[in-house]
């Protein structure tokens, strides 16, 4: 790689790229917003989730803006779950959600799929947010909403609502803190986020790196033991305490080895100051970059790489090692962080999902019939040399 991608010279065009971002649901806001909406969230989980959790805590985020929208909320989700803002009614997994709901409540918004029996004499519009990646063939409901305009095309959908951060749990970006290594968030670690080529990548950049939610030692998902001097490792961590140590980073380094459905730490990780070091798959062209990996209508699924003023994407670790030792200085903290302000508040996500609520409550399908999603490609995702 020469010098100018060595050091990301950044695409010139970004701006007009991202100003397109969620373009699909916009074009469908053709009359105000209902008020007052009689609104449940359905979770099978407990929230607040005293974990990392994303969709918990997308849920929580989405819960708090509808309510201060002036709507009525009431959240059905694991017993232990409580919540200032809502009602909570403990979820009955094995009862039908219809029998569980007040009488009131005009449309459900699931936020994982829900079971058959869940469904049974359902006589409410609603619609359901996937987090997930399918791993086998298998039917969605059209009322489904994607997490990013990739991940619905990698499961045949077109509908996506980007997830949004509520800034009052990042607090503001400090642009004084000095900035000496980079960070992971282990907390996040899912099969296709994986430490290792974290610790890698900065190894072979002989840079520091702070593996946050993490031991050195780990038997699970598949025994660990690092030896490089490089990490840093820091257990579960408070929200404060995780995003003080993110404000005193250069970068996250984030070489996904999955087709990335959204990438919230990559998110939070820019909104705090810090720009995105990682492979280019799933969403993070489309998040990082402005590109939407779709070729005259067919998911390609993945990019070789991309730069912008956010991050530098590469399926080459050479690549990545060269950005980090000399580009990571280039970036500027200030664009990252009101660059999240701008597309991926809470607040924007809330004002997309009740365009959404509207259509479904209008008797209009997210999509024009289920989901039929194709066996997924056994493509095993790498670094290259």
């Amino acid at each position: 790689m020469d010098k100018a991608r060595g050091v990301c010279i950044f695409l010139s065009t970004f701006a007009a790229c991202v100003s397109s971002t969620n373009a699909w649901y916009t074009l469908k806001d053709s009359h105000p917003a209902r008020k007052d909406m009689n609104i449940a969230l359905v979770i099978d989980s407990i929230i607040p989730t005293p974990k990392y959790g994303e969709s918990e805590r997308i849920f929580w985020w989405h819960s708090r803006q509808l309510v201060e929208a002036g709507h009525k909320v009431v959240v059905l989700a694991r017993e232990g779950s409580s919540c200032k803002h809502a009602p909570v009614f403990a979820l009955q997994r094995r009862k039908a959600i219809a029998q569980q709901l007040p009488a009131d409540v005009a449309i459900v918004h699931f936020f994982h799929p829900p079971a058959s029996l869940w469904l049974e004499g359902m006589d409410r519009p609603h619609l359901i947010t996937y987090f997930e990646n399918a791993t086998k063939p298998c039917q969605l409901p059209a009322n489904t909403v994607f997490l990013s305009a990739s991940h619905a095309a990698r499961h045949g959908g077109r509908v996506y609502v980007y997830p949004g951060l509520d800034f009052r749990d990042y607090g503001e970006m400090l642009t004084d803190w000095p900035r000496t290594y980079f960070h992971f968030l282990a907390e996040a670690e899912l099969p296709g986020r994986s430490t290792r080529e974290a610790i890698a990548i900065a190894s072979r950049a002989g840079v520091p790196v702070h593996i946050i939610g993490s031991r050195r030692f780990e038997l699970m998902p598949t025994p660990r033991l690092t030896l490089s001097s490089h990490a840093r490792f820091h257990t579960l961590m408070h929200r404060q305490g995780r995003n003080t140590l993110i404000n005193g980073s250069r970068g996250l380094i984030f070489p996904v080895l999955w087709h990335e459905p959204f990438g919230l730490p990559a998110v939070e990780s820019l909104y705090l100051g810090c720009p995105v070091f990682g492979t280019p798959f799933g969403a993070l062209p489309e998040i990082i970059c402005g590109k939407t990996n779709s070729h005259g209508g067919e998911w390609t699924g993945k990019v070789d790489g991309c730069f912008s003023d956010f991050g530098c994407l590469s399926v080459r670790l050479s690549e990545l090692v060269d950005a980090i030792r000399n580009g990571a200085d280039t970036f500027s903290s200030e664009r990252c962080h009101q660059y999240v302000r701008e597309h991926f508040s809470a607040q924007r996500m809330t004002q997309a999902y009740l365009r959404l609520y509207e259509q479904v409550l209008d008797g209009q399908p997210l999509h024009p019939e289920p989901i039929r999603v194709e066996a997924p490609t056994q493509e095993k995702l790498r670094l290259e040399p």
